[in-house]
């Protein structure tokens, strides 16, 4: 018996002691995801590089050379899209910044506001109004600008910031993920032990819920900036004068121009390299929020 056990306990020919002998099959099956996150990561990255690459090459040198050599002139290529018409690329860029920014802002506070109402209180119709709510996520935007330009223009606020600016306050998919954030990260025992407390429900909301949902909205504020400041058919229908243009809508016209004038494809390149970076700024700088666990808040409280 004891010869036997020793035999079984021997590992296999051709094999180190000590290591887990899995089924080869199953470890192959294990590299698929991996390499369709690879594959689905190069489809998404190889852009960007070529973006990259192209914003160091000189006029001259986008054309004539290898697609993935840098260039020589991005230093010039910056400076001449500062001077073009007198600086107006960093005016495009401010104003995407105020409308990212104050309008993911404003919709980040909307959502908050929403998304924890329709978690925690019981109300008539409250299931219907969820449920148009997510009829508003599924609706394509392009259905959404033409009516939103006729409403602008009957209060005659086209051609505005509050054009751009207004329609971006209430979003649907920020509410969605207010409420669902909210209804997992706030007990409803805290709510309650809060009013037992004697605490009013907007000290509730900004003492105890909004610190736990903390996480969630940053996620909806990411969402948020990023969709403004890729947005391009809102501003193309409510804006007219350039000087308004959010950095999408600018950069087009540039792109418009370089048909005629080639010499203005390398200030597009250019632009829209500088137009990645405060994503990418931002996504760094948030981050960190998304390490916290989904109950940390109510945990810690």
């Amino acid at each position: 018996m004891s010869s036997l056990a020793v035999r079984k306990a021997q590992p296999a020919a051709g094999t180190t002691p000590g290591t887990a002998q899995g089924p080869p099959l199953r470890r192959r099956i294990a590299l698929v995801p991996t390499l369709t996150l690879l594959l689905g990561a190069a489809y998404c990255l190889l852009p960007v590089a070529w973006v990259v690459i192209a914003a160091t090459k000189s006029g001259s040198e986008l054309f004539s050379t290898f697609t993935f050599l840098p260039g020589t002139g991005f230093a010039d290529n910056v400076s001449d899209l500062s001077a073009y018409r007198d600086g107006v690329y960093w005016q495009w860029m401010a104003n995407s910044a105020l409308y990212a920014g104050l309008g993911a802002l404003l919709s980040t506070v909307v959502s908050a506001l929403s998304g924890y109402a329709l978690a925690i209180y019981r109300f008539r119709g409250r299931e219907t109004l969820f449920n148009v709510l997510l009829a508003g996520v599924l609706m394509p935007p392009v259905i959404l600008a033409v009516p939103q330009y006729l409403l602008l223009a009957e209060a005659d606020l086209t051609d505005s910031y509050l054009a751009v600016l207004l329609p971006q306050i209430l979003s649907p998919y920020g509410v969605y993920l207010a409420r669902i954030y909210a209804s997992a990260a706030v007990p409803a025992d805290v709510v309650e032990a809060g009013r037992m407390d004697g605490a009013s429900e907007w000290r509730i909301f900004t003492r105890v819920a909004l610190p736990m949902m903390v996480p969630g909205l940053v996620t909806v504020f990411l969402f948020q900036f990023v969709a403004v400041w890729n947005n391009f058919l809102l501003p193309y229908i409510m804006l007219s004068d350039d000087e308004k243009f959010p950095i999408t809508l600018g950069l087009h016209t540039l792109l418009e121009q370089g048909a005629n004038t080639p010499a203005l494809y390398t200030l597009v390149i250019t632009g829209a390299f500088l137009a990645v970076i405060p994503l990418v700024a931002l996504f760094l700088v948030v981050q960190r929020f998304w390490s916290l666990d989904l109950l940390s808040g109510a945990v810690k409280s």
